[in-house]
């Protein structure tokens, strides 16, 4: 897959948007990436879900809750490998686990996610799983929004790693 597919697939299921949004930490942007509709539509999913194969390995799979969840699930069908889900905060019934899945003491894993800004949500399940006894040494976006999350991530030693950043998705105009 080239980057010129994935972008065609964006704009082909309408996920990049123009206009005055309010994103999740506050800040406004003039375009968004609408998560939900690239990965709702089938011919995204399998793009992303081949393109995050090439970059993973055998490395067990983890999705940041609810965003990184078809993307994780996607992925793990695509290379056959086990994932986990981290989730932003715990439940207060059942197991209350802030990780679920199998999840082996020491166990390296990449977080998978969808769009990254500042980092802070990748960060969060970065620091659950290794509370968890995970290895985590990256994160894989969808599209890197190049507004701090790579400097975020650095300071908790993860390197980010995206399909695209907003500068290739936006200049392909």
């Amino acid at each position: 897959m080239t980057n010129e597919e994935l972008i065609a697939a964006l704009r082909d299921a309408d996920a990049v948007k123009y206009g005055e949004f309010e994103l999740s930490h506050g800040g406004t942007s003039d375009y968004y990436v609408d998560k939900y509709l690239f990965e709702t539509d089938p011919d995204c999913l399998q793009l992303i879900a081949e393109a995050f194969a090439e970059e993973v390995g055998d490395t067990k799979l983890a999705g940041v809750a609810l965003g990184g969840v078809p993307l994780v699930a996607v992925t793990s069908v695509e290379t056959g490998t086990p994932y986990v889900i981290a989730r932003k905060q715990q439940k207060d019934y059942g197991t209350a686990n802030l990780v679920e899945g199998r999840l082996d003491e020491g166990e390296e894993v990449v977080v998978l996610e969808d769009i990254a800004t500042t980092g802070q949500s990748a960060a969060d399940a970065v620091e659950a799983l290794r509370d968890a006894g995970a290895t985590v040494n990256r994160v894989l976006v969808v599209v890197d929004r190049e507004e701090g999350a790579a400097e975020n991530l650095a300071a908790h030693d993860v390197e980010l790693e995206s399909l695209l950043t907003a500068s290739e998705l936006l200049d392909a105009e």
